[in-house]
């Protein structure tokens, strides 16, 4: 049988990589483990992973740095990248957003609530893409090629903040409610921290350099230009 994807788990912490190995391989994963960040950064180059699964604390560098690297090569431009973490301090996950993370995930975590997210993020995954590319004013936005360009110059962005982008400016002027972003661009079954759009829309704002998103406050964002 053929895996449903494959995920690096990267943490230093043998017990807590075991049990995430063993749940998710009995789920029909395949597993690529590492127990430190240069380690996590080489067998992520070796297996091309999914999904990567970073522990902050890491010896060898830690999980921010990883990501960084990791997002700093187009072979991991879109892969999807959540952060483990003990640390419950708003900055650190505010940290881990801005580097490219596109989720994180609260030690200690229940095998079953796990096993729930990663099948809500593969879900998302596989979720075939919208054919229709927007065009408005010098912005264009392909999500076949998932990519942008401004003034025909592309734009790299992570995999949240395209797919953020495209589903505001699918309906220019309507105001997305924040619950509404959680749910379509993050699904229903997983949890994410309050900063987690706020993260990604400043990301996207400073990337395309236009402003286009406006924060309609107490209520949700919506895009105009």
């Amino acid at each position: 049988m053929n895996a449903k994807g494959k995920i690096l788990i990267a943490d230093d912490e043998p017990d807590i990589v075991e049990i995430i190995r063993y749940n998710l391989t009995k789920e029909g994963y395949e597993i690529v483990t590492a127990n430190n960040g240069d380690d996590a950064i080489q067998k992520a180059k070796l297996s091309q992973p999914d999904l990567i699964i970073l522990d902050i604390m890491m010896p060898r560098k830690n999980g921010v740095e990883v990501c960084e690297i990791l997002r700093a090569q187009p072979a991991f431009k879109d892969t999807v990248i959540v952060f483990l973490t003990a640390l419950s301090d708003e900055s650190s996950h505010v940290k881990g957003l801005e580097t490219g993370a596109d989720d994180y995930i609260s030690k200690p975590v229940s095998p079953k609530i796990l096993v729930s997210r990663i099948h809500a993020i593969f879900r998302r995954i596989n979720k075939e893409p919208e054919e229709k590319v927007i065009k408005i004013d010098n912005l264009e936005i392909d999500p076949v090629k998932f990519e942008a360009k401004v003034d025909s110059k592309a734009v790299v962005l992570a995999k949240k903040e395209f797919e953020l982008l495209y589903l505001l400016a699918s309906k220019p002027g309507r105001v997305f409610l924040r619950n509404e972003i959680l749910n379509q661009i993050w699904g229903n079954d997983v949890i994410v921290g309050d900063r987690t759009i706020d993260v990604h829309i400043r990301k996207i704002r400073q990337k395309l350099g236009i402003d286009c998103i406006t924060t309609v406050k107490g209520v949700g964002y919506k895009f105009t230009m």
